[in-house]
């Protein structure tokens, strides 16, 4: 995968961490707002990964 694909991975993750997060807040569903909070944490992994790609090339 190179940084783009890396990078729009993540912000896909973070967005719907970010809803899944809101949604258990909202509904009081504490397994539902962990689930986002660990997807959004996937999604900032991803846009890491993406970013040393961009430095380092794509062939790590």
């Amino acid at each position: 995968m190179g940084e783009l694909t890396d990078k729009a991975k993540a912000a896909a993750n973070k967005a719907a961490g970010s809803v899944k997060e809101s949604v258990g807040r909202n509904q009081a569903d504490p397994d539902l707002e962990a689930e986002g909070k660990a997807q959004k944490a996937k999604g900032t992994a991803q846009n890491i990964k993406g970013s040393i790609k961009g430095a380092l090339g794509d062939d790590i």
